[in-house]
């Protein structure tokens, strides 16, 4: 699955990560806002890491968490949805709108496969400072430079130059900064 090989999620091992992903969000989800050590303490199990001053606002929804890496003082904003069959990184002081949606399982385009259950997963890497405007959905193995912007809304299907501002579906550039 790491390496980009297709792979079904009918694996006890990958069964197990994703049950114990799915009871820290419910832990994460339901913690009281008035106890912020409490749920960072929670996150900072649920993901593979965690940097100083990351925020992350309820609800959180991913497939195992351990895979995605959050750099310091990056900001996700409520409702994102992290499918982290292969790694996200999200950089240091990247900012993440409402209901962003990372997505890096693909599955076959032909029907047997995808009957199968068979699907495919890459990576998603967020640069440092870059910001995405909320509803926003990136592909399977998407990279958006440093200090890009993403328009509210965008579906980015390719990786996205440092420094520019990009908007619409599929994503394209509509200025430098």
């Amino acid at each position: 699955m790491l390496a980009g090989e297709p792979f079904t999620t009918d694996d006890p091992e990958l069964a197990a990560d994703a049950l114990r992903a799915a009871r820290l969000c419910e832990r994460f989800n339901g913690w009281p806002a008035a106890d912020p050590p409490g749920r960072r303490a929670i996150l900072a199990d649920l993901l593979g890491s965690l940097g100083e001053g990351a925020y992350v606002a309820p609800p959180l929804r991913v497939d195992y968490g351990y895979r995605v890496t959050l750099g310091h003082g990056a900001f996700v904003n409520f409702g994102a949805v992290l499918l982290d069959a292969a790694g996200i990184t999200i950089g240091a002081d990247v900012q993440i709108g409402p209901y962003v949606q990372l997505l890096t399982p693909s599955h076959p385009v032909e029907s047997g496969p995808r009957r199968n259950k068979w699907q495919t997963a890459r990576p998603i890497e967020i640069g440092d400072n870059a910001w995405l405007g909320g509803g926003v959905i990136v592909c399977p193995g998407v990279t958006i430079g440093p200090d890009a912007v993403v328009g509210a809304g965008s579906v980015v299907t390719r990786d996205v130059p440092r420094a520019v501002v990009v908007a619409g579906n599929p994503a394209r550039v509509v200025r430098e900064l």
